[in-house]
């Protein structure tokens, strides 16, 4: 049989870690794409500790560094002849403003440039491997994004913690607008495309504010908060179950309640113009 193999960006802790162990137990060769070698290495002992049969491998890259992520890409491109599964999971929630290596807001290019640029650039052995599913981990915080001005969407700029969760947000957006169109080129292709939200989820994502983590790990105890493993399930089935096997375009959400509010954006221009300007900052235009 082919085997079938799973890119997980983000997986050596949180919800990308769980995705990653399902991918594993499911029986396909996972790649990790990670920034810290020790932590990749644990996570690769930790994983095919619990599945003696299972195969993770790891490749380095700073997603918010556009040059480490053409080079991670030729490294997975190189190494693997198609790609079954992207996963689209790595995020960051900063709480002060800071500059990327190439100029962008750190946020900005390492939520959505970073995950933009690497799907395309994997496009090829997507379609090899068709039918094939991209998931991107997207938020309902995107209902706090500020204004989106297409042309400044990366563009640098100063705030603090207040501030924070609307850019946080507008990177949130950008996720979910660069799934529908990524969906709308590719229909026909056999190649599926969604975002979903995993709802409130106990990780480090929110590590820099004061007493997170402790209150994450004790909310996870209660059905406010859920445990990156029940956060990583919808991941899961939408990256293999039959369910979602042409169901491409959509964001699917685990928030209590977020079927009662206003879908995201559905403008079909935005959703074009958001491209063309992301294309156009990562340097494939």
């Amino acid at each position: 049989m082919e085997t079938k193999i799973a890119i997980v960006t983000g997986g050596t802790s949180g919800i990308g870690k769980e995705i990653a162990r399902g991918l594993v137990r499911r029986g396909f060769l996972v790649g990790i794409v990670c920034r810290n070698e020790m932590r990749g290495r644990a996570t690769v002992e930790e994983l095919t500790g619990e599945v003696p049969e299972g195969r993770v491998e790891i490749f380095l890259a700073d997603l918010s560094v556009l040059m480490d992520v053409r080079r991670v890409a030729a490294s997975l491109r190189e190494r693997f002849d198609r790609v079954h599964v992207l996963v689209n999971n790595a995020g960051v929630h900063l709480m002060r403003a800071k500059v990327s290596a190439d100029g962008y807001d750190r946020m900005i290019a390492t939520n959505h440039l970073g995950p933009f640029l690497l799907t395309n650039l994997l496009l090829g052995h997507l379609e090899k491997a068709a039918p094939s599913r991209v998931v991107t981990v997207a938020s309902e915080a995107h209902r706090f994004a500020d204004p989106l001005d297409v042309e400044r969407l990366a563009e640098p700029g100063s705030y603090g913690k207040p501030g924070s969760l609307r850019v946080y947000g507008r990177s949130k957006l950008l996720n979910i607008l660069f799934t529908r169109e990524l969906a709308r080129r590719m229909e026909g292709s056999g190649v599926v495309v969604n975002a979903m939200c995993p709802g409130p989820v106990a990780t480090h994502l929110a590590r820099e504010f004061p007493g997170a983590g402790r209150l994450g790990a004790l909310l996870s105890h209660t059905p406010v908060v859920r445990t990156p493993e029940q956060g990583a399930r919808l991941a899961l089935r939408l990256a293999v179950e039959e369910e979602f096997a042409e169901r491409s375009g959509g964001f699917h959400s685990s928030t209590p309640g977020a079927g009662m509010l206003p879908g995201p954006s559905e403008d079909e221009a935005l959703a074009r113009d958001v491209w063309e300007r992301s294309a156009h900052l990562v340097g494939l235009r």
